[in-house]
């Protein structure tokens, strides 16, 4: 018989199979009230399916069960991990592939316990965070999937090494780490807070993301939503304080949420599609609740835009690069351009005290990004065929140490690492 030391240490490398570092799906550690919803007071009196629209709209479903090229909720969007892939299941009523032979108890049991009729999910299905989920909300959510078109589409299997692929272990790490909320933080916090607690932690899972974990994969309770680089691109701490450390407002952060962009920058890397098939849906009162609990009832001031953090001879040769291969969109003095490129001076990846995002962006480039109504923003060239890594280091520090009053540390070897773990992904 395994003694509990083995059944941990067993448990984290099942953990890190599950591939739950890189994927948008996991623990909340905390859950709010189980009788709160998910709807807004507008949708309150509407039917069960049109609540349930709205509330796969907040727990970010499209992310993982639609390709771009496929059929709603039919699944098969690849996520990938260190240790092998998976892939998003089928989740239309279709009776072969998807969920239409699951009853809505089937259906609850899958987000509150991660247990299907016939298996144990990974727990790169977020049912850690679903699990303070309210049984209203899971049902609206089980109306709305049932009226969707049933898709033949075959689920893929994980592609995982051994032993990652062995699913029963699973089971050893829910009984390790799979727990009901943690007491009740709630108090004195207004009604708005508390709203945005439930709609942020369970139904949005951001600690997935924005919280660093312990040695085996389980989010770190003691230092919720002080960012982590589980990917390529680095989730930053949300925390009042961090938000406010690099200009946040509240009225910024809703903006943000419902259109993608704000005077902090744009919506990129993971957080794009966060955007794009989440949050720009919901209420402005429910943005205005996130935003109430991820700044505080009493939100601080933002900081304002520091003095550069060194005198501009030091910060020449970087202003040049910048100059040369940035300018034409971002501006001379780094102020942006309307529908072209965001604003470098008090960017907040600039202003961020870590380096990584900076240098990932200026590294792989950004995608087009096609935000609300007519909004776009054009593509971003990555430039590591075009600088040395001396030059992007001349460049980070610059921006850093110019335009966020940050220092200007960033190495040669910084800029060489990221470099070739982007050359090996």
């Amino acid at each position: 018989m395994n003694t509990p030391r083995h059944l941990k240490a067993y448990a984290g490398l099942l953990l890190a199979a599950a591939g739950v570092a890189l994927l948008a799906a996991c623990n909340s550690q905390e859950a709010a009230n189980p009788a709160a919803t998910g709807v807004p007071a507008t949708l309150k009196s509407a039917d069960l399916a049109t609540r349930g629209r709205y509330l796969v709209r907040a727990a970010d479903c499209a992310a993982c069960h639609t390709t771009a090229t496929g059929a709603a909720f039919a699944g098969g969007v690849e996520l990938a991990s260190p240790f092998g892939k998976f892939y998003g299941t089928n989740i239309t009523p279709d009776k072969d592939y998807g969920i239409g032979n699951w009853s809505a108890d089937d259906f609850y049991k899958a987000l509150h316990d991660g247990v299907t009729p016939d298996k144990h999910l990974y727990s790169a299905m977020p049912y850690t965070s679903y699990r303070g989920m309210s049984r209203a909300d899971s049902d609206a959510i089980y109306a709305y999937l049932m009226q969707q078109k049933p898709a033949r589409v075959a689920n893929r299997e994980v592609d995982l090494k051994f032993p990652y692929n062995m699913r029963f272990g699973v089971r050893f790490w829910n009984m390790l780490f799979l727990q009901d909320a943690l007491p009740d933080a709630s108090v004195g916090q207004s009604a708005q807070w508390q709203r945005g607690r439930y709609l942020s932690n369970v139904m949005g899972h951001c600690a997935e993301c924005h919280t660093p974990r312990g040695m085996l994969g389980q989010l770190d309770s003691s230092n919720p939503l002080q960012g982590a680089a589980l990917g390529r691109v680095a989730a930053p701490g949300i925390t009042p304080a961090g938000l406010a450390a690099v200009g946040w407002t509240a009225k910024d952060l809703q903006g943000f949420l419902a259109s993608g962009m704000a005077p902090q920058g744009s919506a990129f890397g993971e957080m794009y599609p966060v955007v794009h098939l989440s949050t720009q849906y919901l209420a402005q009162e429910d943005l205005a609740a996130i935003s109430t609990y991820l700044m505080g009832d009493k939100p601080l001031p933002p900081q304002a835009l520091p003095a550069p953090a060194a005198d501009a001879a030091k910060l020449a040769a970087g202003r040049q690069v910048y100059l040369a291969v940035c300018a034409g969109c971002h501006g001379r003095e780094g102020e942006g351009k309307p529908h072209v490129a965001v604003a470098m001076k008090g960017n907040s990846s600039v202003r961020n005290a870590d380096a990584h995002n900076l240098l990932v962006a200026t590294l792989d480039g950004i995608e087009e990004q096609k935000f609300t109504g007519t909004e776009r923003l054009q593509g971003m060239p990555g430039f590591a065929a075009s600088l040395s890594d001396q030059e992007m280091m001349q460049l980070a520090n610059f921006l850093r140490a110019g335009w966020g009053g940050q220092a200007d540390n960033v190495t040669v070897e910084q800029v060489k690492k990221l470099r070739d773990a982007g050359a090996a992904h």
